[in-house]
Parts: structure tokens; C-alpha cells; sequence
């Protein structure tokens, strides 16, 4: 039906009604809090793209929090099963009155933020994903001054399931078919590999940037693992619009830290944490990973940029400003784990615009946003040399003096857990059959202990920054790690030699060498023999299963070796006789596994704290505060102070006076002071709440919502999305 163009002040009756039935479905359509006149929203992961982690609301505060209740719940989830692995670690985003998530299924869904009352809801439809951490998504709308087009763009949400990036329509859910191929695009493709052999995915959610969304990647961290390029798509059509390469190809800045033709074989260097955005330079500021294989460098030596580093880049065409590297030729895992904060530090009269990097080794490192020098000295110091034949250890490492460090930095004797006489007994045990700590100590053939652990330290939730005080907060960890190789004489001439040697490179440092699994990262595969066919064993390896990426770079006869090998230790099969003289031999050095340094029930095996929250004050670089973040409810009962968990998951800082921040195993959410850390309240979450909080308003009403999914550090998965406020006068208690 066509409407008359008439001049008259009345349309005709048509027309009317058509206009009438469009004004009530979009009525109807519309979450109440998109009509409300007052929206404070929760745009990007992290808040904001500077990733503040920061809300100006103050409704909630100090004097009137410990009312807070809750006044929604949605079961993301809708009763499904959920995987026992999820790791849902959502920072929802809240957009005009819509709130949009993602729950434990990999769907994408939006509610009204003011009810939880789900608007709509997709299912991606893909079945291998591999890792199954979820962090977020990316909101692009098009700018007020953007040129004209027919029909006009709508506003899209950004999210990667498995290796694919995907665009949805805002308003409803629905895939945006001129994005990529109907909808997605392939991240394995463009990275100067066989994307078949490729096994990638992005756990953090990209940042949006005029007509452009800028991705990082996660990979595998063993050999044969796919580079960590810095791509940029547009946000229209998917097509790449640039790519920075962190391992660089020849001639490309940074290729003399590699071996030569490092780019056709090696791998990571990836921005799997996420990454900041100051829209005004133009500035997009990457944290990368370490370069893999993570633990063996004998075929990467060199310091290899640009891995261990925060990037500063062109956002508009990805050109390398200034890179800064915390580690050399990481032999230990030493990610740069989550976005970088941009901040903005008042000190009297004057103010500089920073960039604060939390890292795993619970230092902040503060950078000038415009050239990325350090804001206070930094120590180059030397590190003990590697023990491994072919290893070619850095000579010297940074070490950071100010900043204040936010967790202890040293592992002696004087520091083993005392919680009881046995606990001490045990720890001190283990702790004489492993070398003396020295920083950054090259894993050998003797245990060596690191420490903070393999995770942090601080980890992917990043720091908060409240621009009214200076103080920044950082939750972390403080969980020792014995961490050694193990050298194996493999005879490669025979296929269970091979199998073996294939399972001790990829495999082992997670299933463990005895096939004991790693609680609770890990399974055990001790019994894969009578639970799973060849077959499903052989899928696993190649398309991935719950928290392993797939392994689709592995040859096939290398394949087929290691599930041969697999299947005969576990049925207790392997042959027993050594290899013949005249084998095919080759003495290989392997990883021996993420094995913390705990005491008989599994406690940190140094002195809590285990899990803290700190303030640090980023005009002096001095501490203002540090407090226990969770508790174990069994030591508790023996009479022991609050210890800490271990815990992932960012805190959220508001105007109001308040620091907000689950991440605890206990599965709790809390609620500090921000200028002295006193507890101020608290909420027993039903399942652990691993992620960051968002907090937003509508109309005259704060909420704080936070996904509850729980599903690592062993506790039971969940898929709540849980939303708190004040109640309002009319409400009943």
C-alpha cells in the first residue's frame, strides 16, 4: 500500500491506520526503559572504551547500600543443560534501556534492563567452539554525522562464537546479512596460514572505532599455534581494512628479535584480554600474550617483539606509534592479561594522560598514553640463564619499582603456609626439593617456583580508576606454582614414539604426563580407553571440547599417533621393551604441567593472603589500602582470619562512594568502601560470579547486575543474570 503525498493536514484513512499499527508494534516493542527519559548506560566492556571500569552514578552509595536488594533474575540458560565446563565471564553492556548478554549456550540475547524481561534471543548454531569463556560483546551505532546511506545503517552487536566474528541487528537479533557471509566472518582466514589448520577464537569482545571494529585473538599456546595479528574489520561489509602483524615478517619492525622466517612457523603473540580505545587521539592500545610454545624458545630466540607487550596503534590504519615489552622471550607465560586502563592522573594543578597495565606479576606498569614511557624508573635486572640445552634465556628483565607492587614479589622459606603444623610440614616438603626463587627463573629440570602463579597476579577482570581520587583497584591472586621440564628420550621411528612425543609437546602440560589431569583446569584422561570411542577422541583433538581449542594444525599421521598412544596408556598396553640401538631417537624437553604449589587440601602453600583487592594511588604510585578478597567458610570454622580465594573476574567503582566486585570462589558479591576497603555488604550469588559487574540507570534508579555462572576454580556452573537496586517507596519489603 502506497501513501498519498498529500499537502492536506489529514492522511487519508489507509494510511493512518498503517502509521497508527507501526507507532503501537514499535510501542510494543520497546523495552520500558528505552522510553524513560533518564539513561546512564554501560556502553563498552569495561564501562567505557578507556575501560575505567568507572560509573559517575551515585543513587547507590555508602549510606544507603545496605538496602540493596535483588529485583531481577533471568535464566539465561531457559533450564537447558549447561556444559560443565562454561566459563561464562560476561561484562554485560546496557544501551539506551537494553541490556545485551550472552549465556553458557553461546546465545546472544537482549532484555530491558529496568525488568530482565528477554526483547529477543539467538542461538549462533555452531557446535565446536573450543574454549567456552565468554567476556562480552561490541555495540556500534552509527555516528550523527555520518554520511547518508539507503537504507540507513542500524545499529549491530559484535561477538565471536568459535572462530567466527558475527553481527546481529540491535533491535532484533537477527544476523546482518552484508556482514562477511551472511552475517560472519572467518578469523582463520588472512593470518598466512591453511585456515584449516588453524585453531582460533576471541574470548574478549573488540572495540569499536568509527567505521571499524578492531579484534585480537586467542590461539593455541603450543607449537604449531596460529600468529596473534591485530585485525581490524569493517563494520558494514566485514571486510579487513588492516592487519598488524605481531610477528613480523621480514623487513617489518621487529623481525631482528625472531630467527629468521619465525612468521611461517611461530605463533601467538595474541591480544586475547581485549583492548583500550581513546576515540580522540585515535589510539587503540593492544596487551599481548607470550609467543608460543610457551615454555620451550629454543626455536624462537631473540626477545620477540611484539609479544609480552602493550601496542599503541593507529586505530584508523593500524600503524605501529610506540610498543612497550614487560618480558623478553617469555618462557613462563607471562601474558598481559587484560585490557589496559587509560586514566587520567591529577596532581595539583596539572594532569597527564596514562595508561595502567596490570600484569600476572602483580605490578602495575604506568605509561605515558602519548609515547608510552614508563611514568616512574623501571630496573633492568639480571635473570638466572636456562638450563636446557638450545634455550636461550633473556640475559636481563624488567622490573618495575614504583608503582607499589599489589602482591608480595618473593617466595621464601619465612613465607610457607603455617595454617596448621601438617600443612607447614607438607609445604616445606616440597618446597626443599625445588630451587631457590629467583625472578623470572627459566623453567629446568629441577622445580623451580613461580610465583604469582601462571595466573597472576592479576588476571582478565583488570583494574578499576576513579578520576576523583587517583586511586586505582586491582583484585589478584597470590598462588605459588612449581613449575619444571622434563627431559624424554623419544624414538620417533615408531608410531607409539611418535604418539608419545606428539602428546608430551601439545598435550601433556595440561592432561599432565601420567594423564592425571590438572584440577580442576583440566580431566584426567586415565580412563579415555573405556569412556570414549576413537572417534569422539579424535573430534575432541580436532574441533575442540569444553575448555580445549581445537589441535586442527596436528599432521594426520601425527594424529592418528596420538590417540593410538592415548588409548594404549590408558589401557596399560604400551609396549615395555626400550628402543633398539640403532632407533630414531631425540631427547625432546617438555613442559610438565600447571602444577600449583598447594598443601594436602589444596591451599595455597604460601601464607595467606591468597586472593586481595588493592588501592593504589596513581599520583605517587604508593598503595592507600589492601584487604582479603573471600574466604574459605571451612578454615573459617577452624578459627582462621579470612584468607582470600583464589578469584577472576574486575571491579566496578562509582561515584557514590562504593568499589563493587564478585570473582570470589566463595560465590559472593561485595560491596567496599572505596577510600578505606571496609566491607559495606554483601550477596550470596547462586553460583560464583566470574565476571565483571555493570551498573547503570534508568530513569532515577541505579542497578548493579552480574552474571552468575560460576564453572571454574571447580565450582557448579550456573546462568543467572542477577540485577540489584534500591527499593522504591511503593515496594514491599
Amino acid at each position: 500500500m502506497r501513501c498519498n503525498r498529500s499537502t492536506s493536514r489529514l492522511l487519508p484513512g489507509p494510511c493512518w491506520r498503517l502509521l497508527l499499527s507501526i507507532l503501537l508494534m514499535a510501542l510494543w516493542l520497546t523495552p520500558t526503559a528505552t522510553r524513560a527519559q533518564d539513561h546512564h548506560g554501560w556502553r563498552s566492556y569495561g564501562g567505557d572504551t578507556h575501560n575505567s571500569h568507572y560509573s559517575a552514578l551515585s543513587r547507590i552509595n555508602r549510606d544507603n547500600v545496605e538496602h540493596l536488594q535483588p529485583v531481577w533474575r533471568y535464566a539465561s540458560a531457559r533450564g537447558a543443560r549447561l556444559p560443565a565446563t562454561s566459563e561464562l565471564q560476561v561484562n554485560p553492556i546496557v544501551i539506551d534501556g537494553v541490556l545485551y548478554g550472552r549465556n553458557p549456550l553461546y546465545n546472544v540475547f537482549a532484555l530491558d534492563a529496568a525488568t530482565g524481561r528477554e526483547l529477543w534471543s539467538f542461538n549462533p548454531q555452531i557446535t565446536h567452539v573450543g574454549l567456552s569463556n565468554m567476556r562480552g560483546l561490541t555495540y556500534w551505532q552509527a555516528p550523527a554525522n555520518a554520511r547518508q546511506e539507503e537504507p540507513p545503517a542500524r545499529p549491530r552487536v559484535f561477538f565471536t562464537t568459535g572462530h567466527f566474528l558475527m553481527a546481529l541487528d540491535a533491535a532484533t537479533g537477527k544476523p546482518v546479512e552484508a556482514f562477511g557471509r551472511a552475517g560472519k566472518v572467518d578469523l582463520r582466514e588472512g593470518l598466512d596460514r591453511d585456515p584449516q589448520t588453524i585453531s582460533i577464537n576471541a574470548p574478549s569482545p573488540g572495540v569499536v572505532f568509527e567505521s571499524l571494529i578492531i579484534v585480537g585473538s586467542a590461539v593455541t599456546e603450543t607449537a604449531g599455534a596460529a600468529p596473534g595479528d591485530i585485525r581490524a574489520y569493517d563494520v558494514r561489509t566485514g571486510e579487513t581494512r588492516w592487519t598488524f602483524r605481531t610477528i613480523p615478517k621480514s623487513g617489518d619492525y621487529g623481525a631482528d628479535t625472531w630467527p629468521a622466517g619465525a612468521r611461517a612457523y611461530a605463533g601467538g603473540a595474541n591480544a586475547w584480554a581485549g583492548m583500550s580505545l581513546d576515540a580522540s587521539r585515535g589510539v587503540v592500545y593492544v596487551p599481548t600474550g607470550s609467543p608460543t610454545p610457551d615454555f620451550d624458545g629454543s626455536a624462537r630466540h631473540g626477545d620477540n617483539l611484539f609479544a609480552n607487550s602493550v601496542i599503541a596503534l593507529d586505530a584508523r590504519s593500524g600503524k605501529r606509534l610506540w610498543h612497550f615489552q614487560a618480558v623478553r622471550h617469555d618462557l613462563w607465560d607471562r601474558d598481559l592479561s587484560s585490557a589496559p586502563t587509560l586514566v587520567t592522573v591529577r596532581d595539583g594543578d596539572t594532569q597527564r594522560d596514562l595508561l595502567a597495565q596490570a600484569s600476572k606479576q602483580g605490578v602495575l606498569y604506568l605509561l605515558d598514553r602519548d609515547t608510552g614511557e614508563p611514568v616512574f624508573p623501571l630496573a633492568d635486572v639480571a635473570v638466572p640463564a636456562s638450563a636446557i640445552p638450545g634455550e636461550l634465556a633473556a640475559t636481563t628483565q624488567v622490573q618495575v619499582t614504583l608503582p607499589e607492587p599489589f602482591t608480595r614479589q618473593a617466595f621464601r622459606e619465612s613465607d610457607l603456609s603455617n595454617i596448621t603444623p601438617a600443612t607447614r610440614a607438607y609445604v616445606k616438603k616440597l618446597f626443599d626439593q625445588a630451587q631457590d626463587f629467583a625472578y623470572l627463573r627459566p623453567p629446568g629440570l629441577q622445580p623451580s617456583i613461580l610465583f604469582p602463579g601462571f595466573y597472576g597476579g592479576a588476571n582478565w577482570g583488570g583494574g578499576a580508576f576513579d578520576p576523583e581520587t587517583n586511586l586505582y583497584y586491582i583484585n589478584a591472586m597470590e598462588i605459588p606454582h612449581l613449575v619444571r621440564m622434563e627431559a624424554i628420550e623419544v624414538d620417533k621411528g615408531s608410531n607409539f614414539g611418535v604418539g608419545e612425543y606428539v602428546f608430551r609437546k601439545q598435550c601433556s602440560g595440561c592432561h599432565g604426563l601420567d594423564l592425571q589431569g590438572f584440577y580442576p583446569y583440566a580431566p584426567a584422561l586415565k580412563d579415555i580407553a573405556d569412556t570414549l570411542s576413537r572417534a569422539d577422541a579424535q573430534r575432541a583433538v580436532v574441533e575442540g571440547k569444553g575448555r580445549m581449542m581445537p589441535f586442527a594444525h596436528l599432521p594426520r599421521h601425527e594424529l592418528d599417533a596420538v590417540i593410538d598412544y592415548l588409548f594404549a596408556k590408558s589401557a596399560g598396553s604400551l609396549p615395555q621393551t626400550a628402543a633398539p640401538e640403532n632407533a630414531a631417537t631425540e631427547t625432546a624437553f617438555v613442559f610438565a604441567g600447571y602444577n600449583e604449589f598447594v598443601d594436602e587440601r589444596y591451599y595455597p602453600a604460601i601464607k595467606p593472603p591468597w586472593g586481595t583487592l588493592t588501592a593504589i594511588d596513581l599520583a605517587d604510585g604508593k598503595r592507600v589500602w589492601q584487604v582479603p578478597l573471600g574466604e574459605y567458610a571451612e578454615l573459617t570454622k577452624e578459627g582462621i582470619s579470612p584468607t582470600g580465594t583464589r578469584n577472576y573476574g574486575g571491579p566496578v567503582v562509582t561515584a557514590g562512594g562504593l568499589l563493587i566486585i564478585a570473582a570470589t570462589s566463595d560465590e559472593m558479591l561485595r560491596i567496599f568502601d572505596k577510600q578505606s576497603g571496609a566491607l559495606l555488604w554483601q550477596y550470596q550469588l547462586p553460583a560464583g560470579g566470574y565476571a565483571t559487574p555493570a551498573t547503570y540507570a534508568i530513569d532515577d534508579r541505579q542497578f548493579i547486575v552480574v552474571t552468575a555462572s560460576g564453572g571454574k576454580l571447580g565450582t557448579p556452573t550456573g546462568d543467572a543474570y542477577i540485577a540489584f537496586a534500591l527499593p522504591r517507596p511503593a515496594d514491599k519489603p
